[in-house]
């Protein structure tokens, strides 16, 4: 069967991750979490000890030190690193504060990022077939993908589908916390000069703030298939 590439980019929390994974589960083809792959070089920076605001290039060279792989046999599929320490699963390190808060520092290092789309794309010609979500993947990554989309939602609704998904994890939560640090996020994002936040023009923009997730994914899976034809499988919604 032909190669079919899906993007999804948004803002954090928008609920990029969530509905990429049943998206691609509908079509039957691979999910590709680039944010987790920007989350595992700055655990592992973090680990170094490295100051992710002046080490920039020192963190750039971990990132090509490392190699990583997901285990496409988990849903979602485990992210894990090989570095002289081994292979080790890293993912549920990825979701800790101090990741989250300094992740977008990491994600605007232009090294950094050049590592990681080089190994996204190279993926992407492994898989052949896949969603792929983050903050560039139609802009850059994947800018002929078969189809695009963006997701985006108000502030605040994002703010309380990240405080749900970490009070579901067990953990304590400030929603006005939370907040304050996806608006900072957001500035960061959308303004960086290296793999910004944009929404390019053959992209379908969809405000998810008044969706469920089944609305979103079922609007998602209803796209590709009028746009890719026969390259997707039967409909097993």
């Amino acid at each position: 069967m032909q190669g079919l590439i899906v993007t999804l980019d948004g803002p954090a929390g928008s609920g990029k991750s969530t509905v990429a994974r049943l998206l691609a589960k509908r079509l039957d083809i691979g999910f590709l979490d680039t944010g987790a792959m920007y989350r595992a070089v700055t655990a592992l920076s973090l680990e170094a000890g490295l100051d992710l605001c002046a080490d920039s290039g020192q963190v750039a060279q971990l990132a090509r030190r490392t190699r990583m792989r997901f285990d496409w046999r988990t849903d979602p599929p485990r992210l894990h690193v090989i570095d002289k320490n081994g292979d080790r699963d890293l993912t549920d390190r990825l979701r800790d504060e101090d990741v989250t808060s300094g992740v977008s520092e990491v994600a605007a290092m232009g090294p950094v990022r050049q590592v990681l789309v080089d190994a996204q794309r190279e993926i992407g010609g492994q898989l052949g077939r896949l969603v792929a979500e983050g903050r560039d993947q139609g802009s850059v990554v994947f800018v002929d993908a078969d189809a695009k989309f963006f997701l985006d939602a108000v502030a605040k609704v994002r703010a309380r589908r990240r405080a749900d998904q970490l009070r579901d994890e067990g953990r304590q939560v400030d929603e006005e916390q939370i907040l304050q640090a996806i608006q900072r996020r957001d500035t960061r994002d959308w303004q960086r000069s290296n793999g910004p936040l944009v929404c390019p023009p053959d992209t379908q923009r969809v405000d998810t703030s008044q969706m469920s997730i089944e609305q979103v994914v079922d609007l998602l899976e209803l796209a590709v298939r009028q746009r890719a034809g026969d390259r997707v499988g039967p409909d097993r919604s």
